[in-house]
């Protein structure tokens, strides 16, 4: 099923607000794998991520149900129409938690830019740089960019301040007193 786009126009301002989704590729010595990340748009927080050897729709249900459970739920959640975010798992996970489902238009990457963004930062910042040979290194090292990317690498476009320090300092008051 295809779902509407919700975010044109709209102001994002606070933390779980809208969230996003999307998959890249992550080459390897010999192979690849799979990398789901699950991003805050309103601080460009990585809340979770999963790796897998296949496209299926577990790990990015799996990536999914840990985000939540650790930081409660968005009001829009944006996804492009790939096969794991249609899948009846990932969108019931959304619908059960009254959890807005907003979709790219097809074959528009601009409409989920910040992703786009991040897959850029962590090739080119992590990946191209250590050729890792499998997905256990993989793992360990994406582990590692990310508590980097949230806590430690400024954003220009937030004057210099981390992700971690935007999505904790704009989270609504009923969820930053949870």
């Amino acid at each position: 099923m295809r779902y509407p786009y919700l975010l044109r126009g709209l102001a994002i301002t606070q933390a779980n607000q809208v969230w996003s989704a999307d998959i890249t590729y992550i080459p390897m010595t010999r192979g690849f794998c799979y990398l789901v990340a699950i991003l805050d748009w309103a601080s460009r927080m990585v809340l979770a991520w999963r790796l897998s050897n296949t496209l299926d729709s577990a790990f990015c249900v799996n990536a999914l149900e840990e985000a939540i459970t650790r930081y409660g739920c968005p009001e829009i959640f944006n996804t492009d129409q790939g096969s794991q975010f249609t899948a009846e798992a990932f969108t019931e996970s959304l619908r059960s938690r009254n959890i807005a489902i907003s979709m790219d238009g097809k074959g528009r990457w601009m409409d989920n830019v910040f992703i786009e963004r991040l897959w850029k930062s962590i090739k080119y910042e992590d990946i191209y740089l250590k050729a890792y040979s499998s997905m256990a290194e993989v793992k360990k090292g994406l582990g590692a960019y990310f508590t980097f990317y949230n806590e430690r690498r400024w954003h220009q476009s937030f004057d210099r301040k981390t992700p971690a320090t935007i999505y904790f300092s704009t989270l609504p008051q009923k969820q930053a007193a949870a």
